[in-house]
């Protein structure tokens, strides 16, 4: 399966270099934004690896707790938080709740995130930037308001956490992928992916043409993961290329008219309207 530790190694990789090539284009707005976020990743990556730091030996031999007891352990945010890095799109509590189940260890229910959400916002308000990341609703590409249904990941890109007209296809073949690839990752070791993973891609490859076994209308046959990746990844070049120039579009203007915060967690009306009046 995908490793947070890796995606945010190469996120903070690929920031870099959009840094340089920034910098080297004269365009100081964008290399500072992008330092921002490269500042973000950075802390992420250093609470997950605080969080998965052996404890010190005991002093005397004493029971261990199986790696699952471990994850169990993990506050909510952070399951939420290695789903959604798992995924690589906005996604409902649903679906986090269903790569979780499928590939983390660990108890994490739908109804957790609706006050998660909230609290994820006022600790951001009362101390920005204390946590190396924080959960935050998508932004709609028109309004640039929350989409409270779906959440996402601070230190992802604007870009990666607007919602365009396409997104919602977009992110759904995206996430396919990444699912598919995690039951990949799965099938190499020695107990392979657990039901709750096949169930999962099962429901992703049944609504993308192509990606499902001819004729099978029920669970018998499991997909076959590669044929799962290359039907989305048909999908994708389609409409890949307009969602991205929606999402930039949007992002541009958020850059232009929103503080930080509203950059996270949304506009309202004097957000609009400061928007509106900058167009």
């Amino acid at each position: 399966m995908s490793d947070p530790l890796d995606a945010l190694e190469k996120s903070i990789s690929t920031l870099r270099r959009a840094i340089r090539d920034a910098s080297a284009a004269g365009d100081l707005e964008r290399a500072g934004e992008l330092r921002a976020q490269l500042r973000r990743a950075e802390r992420a990556w250093d609470a997950l690896v605080d969080a998965n730091e052996p404890a010190p030996a005991p002093p005397a031999p004493e029971p261990t707790s199986p790696p699952a007891a471990r994850g169990s352990q993990l506050p909510a945010r952070e399951h939420v938080h290695r789903a959604l890095m798992l995924l690589g799109t906005p996604a409902a509590p649903k679906l986090i709740v269903g790569v979780h189940e499928a590939f983390f260890p660990g108890e994490l229910s739908a109804s957790k995130l609706s006050s998660l959400r909230r609290d994820e916002e006022r600790s951001y308000r009362s101390s920005p930037g204390a946590r190396p990341y924080y959960l935050c609703p998508a932004l709609a590409h028109d309004l640039l308001s929350p989409v409270r249904a779906l959440v996402t990941i601070s230190t992802w890109s604007l870009e990666q956490r607007i919602i365009g007209p396409l997104s919602p296809r977009v992110d759904f073949l995206t996430g396919a992928v990444r699912v598919a690839e995690a039951v990949q990752s799965a099938e190499s070791t020695a107990a392979g992916p657990g039901p709750a993973a096949l169930r999962l891609l099962w429901r992703f490859a049944v609504n993308i043409p192509d990606a499902a076994p001819a004729g099978a209308f029920g669970h018998e046959a499991a997909p076959d993961a590669q044929r799962v990746i290359d039907a989305a990844r048909a999908e994708l070049d389609v409409h890949a290329d307009a969602d991205h120039v929606a999402r930039a579009e949007a992002a541009r203007r958020a850059r232009k008219g929103l503080r930080d915060d509203q950059q996270l967690f949304g506009s309202g009306l004097q957000g609009l309207t400061r928007l509106q009046a900058r167009a």
